[in-house]
């Protein structure tokens, strides 16, 4: 088999590349390891930034996303037992919407079926071969027979445990990573939510996020230990911590009820240079991981997805390569200001275990910084928005 691009990995990231090259013309072949039901049974985050919204719109799939995606016109910051706004449209003109990776997941499935676009899903054993050469080509085996597909490029899609960032030979590739001393545990419930709003709360007791999914779904976190074990927390026991960690007002409206779905996620910084060898180039977990505060995981990969689509279309129609041979370098200038503002809001927000009176003092002064001043309003929402591309 013969194709222009495979892209390893049919999450959001690889399905968006390869409905936005469909609409050029460009012939992808997607390669999942699991089912399509696996991929959509993954519960993530949803909240877009507009430079997402747009490429959706341009891959044509945005139709349900206006229709059923909530337009956030700013967020809550809480601390200390009062909250305070930020107004993202106020400040930059630009909201974000919130609409479920899952559903972006789902509309990116349908469009590539109805285009009848190749997707080979149950893959195992995927191997990248020559991709240093003008002739590279991926092997992987499936239904129990090894198969091969040559191609001109490939996309690594695959997420942080998957072959494309290992293919990158140890003498080229360059890893950053911090590791955060706590955990998410997030808790999804059919409940609805306690504010039309997203509220990050800083208190004593840690860092909370009230969130939601729809007007009957929604998602809580709170900052716990990385020894925690979800099942270690009764939902009466998470429910009663949360309602500590945020202001009374808002304690006092909560909806609780069974939880759904409970987890609990490490944090971590990690980005590794360069994005790009020879013919691969790596997309989204495959090359970078932020942590959840201020919802930049997906649409950093959608910024990736921006600069490789234009470059492969600047090569395939324009015959200039430019693009592709500064993917990395433009990629990378704009995960580095995505990664340094989840490091910053992550600190504005956590307590860390080793922090002194001297740090709390710190942190309490930068927050009310940001409630006070609206030069660092206009920043922090420049950032959460998303910035340009």
């Amino acid at each position: 088999m013969r194709t222009q691009v495979v892209i390893i990995g049919g999450g959001p990231s690889g399905l968006l590349l390869g409905q936005l090259l469909h609409k050029q013309g460009i012939e992808a072949v997607v390669l999942e390891r699991k089912t399509r039901e696996y991929v959509l049974g993954r519960i993530r985050a949803g909240v877009l930034e507009t430079g997402l919204v747009h490429l959706m719109e341009e891959a044509g799939v945005a139709n349900r996303l206006h229709k059923e995606g909530y337009v956030h016109d700013g967020t809550q910051i809480a601390f200390g037992g009062e909250m305070f706004h930020l107004d993202f449209m106020a400040l930059t003109g630009t909201p974000v919407i919130v609409y479920g990776q899952t559903e972006v997941t789902r509309d990116l499935y349908d469009a590539r079926e109805a285009a009848g676009a190749r997707t080979e899903f149950e893959v195992d054993h995927v191997v990248i071969h020559d991709a240093d050469s003008d002739k590279p080509h991926v092997t992987y085996e499936q239904n129990g027979q090894t198969k091969r597909i040559d191609c001109d490029f490939i996309a690594g899609c695959d997420g942080f445990h998957g072959v494309s960032r290992n293919t990158i030979p140890l003498n080229v590739r360059r890893e950053y990573e911090k590791t955060y001393p706590f955990g998410w545990l997030g808790v999804l419930s059919e409940t609805p939510p306690v504010h039309d709003e997203l509220i990050y709360a800083n208190s004593e007791r840690g860092f909370a996020l009230c969130s939601m999914r729809n007007e009957n779904l929604s998602r809580y976190y709170i900052q716990c230990a990385l020894s925690d074990h979800a099942e270690d927390w009764t939902d009466k026991a998470f429910w009663s911590e949360l309602k500590h960690r945020i202001p009374d007002e808002i304690a006092d409206k909560l909806v609780t009820g069974a939880s759904i779905e409970k987890s609990i996620a490490p944090l971590r910084s990690f980005v590794t240079e360069p994005m790009r060898w020879g013919r691969l180039f790596l997309c989204g977990d495959a090359a970078h991981i932020v942590p959840p505060t201020g919802a930049k995981g997906l649409n950093t990969a959608a910024s990736d997805v921006h600069y490789l689509y234009h470059g492969l279309v600047q090569h395939y129609h324009d015959k200039d390569s430019d693009g592709i041979d500064r993917y990395s370098e433009k990629a990378l200038l704009r995960v580095w200001k995505a990664e340094r503002f989840s490091w910053w809001f992550s600190g504005l927000l956590h307590r860390y275990p080793d922090m002194s009176e001297f740090d709390l003092k710190m942190q309490a002064a930068d927050i009310a910084f940001l409630r006070d001043n609206e030069a660092q309003q206009r920043a922090f929402a420049e950032n959460y928005v998303g910035l340009p591309y």
